[in-house]
């Protein structure tokens, strides 16, 4: 056999290696092509008048509702009382559905009681419970906030259930075997275990939350977010429509930023 080279493949020189752009440029991007699509979109000719707000009527009304408020009600207020019914409902059901959720995924038999349950519930639509909410705790703020608890719940213990029952057996046996209490492998084990499988949880029911009490603020309202909304949309006020669209989103993002930055500080070890 003749002794022939393999020459390695060619490479380019150090200049003219491909570079890739970073995530921030397709991020901006891809805002500008909404942007510009909006832009084109409310032009005179391609919808109805007045069915697409320009930019500048948006920047004009939201304006009128920083200086005049909405239906005698300062734009803070509905963006305050939509928080509130947001973020009691949502801390309520992650007190009580981290520990059941713990609960059920730790413990066999209480998994088998409950498990059943949560499963015939979960698939139902949380909008399908607006009119019960109505009925039984009436228009005020209580049937909003059990609401959103029930939303919340759920997700909440659904994940801190997967993330218990999912943690290796090993890791248990390790702790038997060293001498822990089931107490101790508990918080030292399991519920560090399963922090990472419990944050998700919380977003999602987090924005789940946001969604619903939105929802439940277009029945039987007279404060909110979602009232404002439906209200506006009820008296042809685009603009209004748009900018409370835009409001949800904006602070819909700042709640899930706020929570990624809580799990990167107590789930320090996850993208180690």
């Amino acid at each position: 056999m003749s002794d022939a080279k393999v020459n390695p493949p060619s490479q380019p020189p150090s200049g003219e290696r491909r570079r890739e752009a970073p995530d921030v440029v397709y991020s901006v991007l891809a805002v500008a092509t909404l942007l510009a699509l909006w832009v084109v979109a409310s032009r005179p000719g391609m919808f109805r008048p007045g069915y697409v707000p320009t930019p500048e009527s948006l920047g004009t009304t939201f304006l009128e509702l920083l200086r005049d408020g909405y239906q005698g009600q300062p734009l803070r207020q509905h963006i305050q009382i939509s928080l509130f019914r947001t973020l009691t409902g949502f801390l309520l059901g992650v007190l009580v559905g981290v520990p059941v959720g713990l609960l059920t995924g730790y413990s066999r038999r209480a998994g088998a009681m409950i498990s059943p349950i949560m499963a015939f519930i979960r698939p139902i639509p949380p909008i399908a419970f607006i009119p019960m909410t109505v009925l039984y705790f009436g228009l005020g703020e209580v049937g909003k906030i059990v609401l959103i608890f029930f939303v919340s719940f759920n997700y909440v213990q659904a994940n801190a259930q997967a993330g218990a029952a999912n943690f290796p057996i090993a890791y248990r046996r390790a702790a038997q075997s060293i001498g822990l209490t089931k107490a101790q492998t508990f918080f030292r084990i399991i519920l560090p275990g399963a922090l990472p499988q419990i944050f998700t949880g919380l977003k999602v029911a987090l924005a789940l939350s946001w969604a619903v009490v939105v929802a439940a603020e277009l029945v039987g309202a007279q404060s909110g977010l979602g009232f404002m909304i439906s209200d506006a949309a009820l008296l042809f006020r685009l603009p209004v429509v748009f900018i409370g669209i835009v409001l949800i989103g904006a602070i819909g993002l700042v709640l899930n930023l706020t929570l990624n930055f809580a799990e990167a500080k107590i789930v320090h070890w996850k993208g180690r």
